[in-house]
């Protein structure tokens, strides 16, 4: 299934935010991505309409399986294209910003020939 970029960089950052700090909630994105809190409210009520997230009465939000699946996808992509980047030589930062664009629009086919080059030629890994 295909899903805008920006619900993939949101569902993204649910699961980012899950793993370190253990609990997630709509400031905490808005604060991660430095987005108003009306925006993130407005993207969560989405994702919840599509099934991609679940919100308890205390406002925390968890992913549901097909969110989780989007998120560590986009993730997996996202870590291994920024460590790859930064093995050629690119900063951290640019290496970073630019896996953050490469990971939505790269096929599965490309990504996992890109992965498996990778992982025999020692880069970012």
């Amino acid at each position: 299934m295909k899903i805008q970029e920006s619900a993939e960089n949101y569902l993204e950052t649910i699961l980012m935010l899950k793993e370190q700090k253990g609990a997630v909630r709509s400031i905490d994105i808005a604060r991660h991505l430095e987005f108003s809190k009306p925006s993130i409210s407005r993207a969560m009520s989405l994702l919840r309409e599509n099934g991609y997230v679940t919100m308890d009465k205390e406002g925390y939000i968890a992913l549901t399986g097909s969110g989780m699946e989007i998120a560590q996808r986009i993730y997996e992509r996202h870590q291994l294209l920024t460590r790859w980047l930064t093995a050629l030589g690119v900063s951290p930062e640019v290496a970073a910003a630019d896996a953050c664009r490469l990971e939505h629009d790269i096929s599965a086919e490309t990504f996992e020939r890109l992965k498996d080059h990778i992982r025999a030629h020692g880069g970012g890994e």
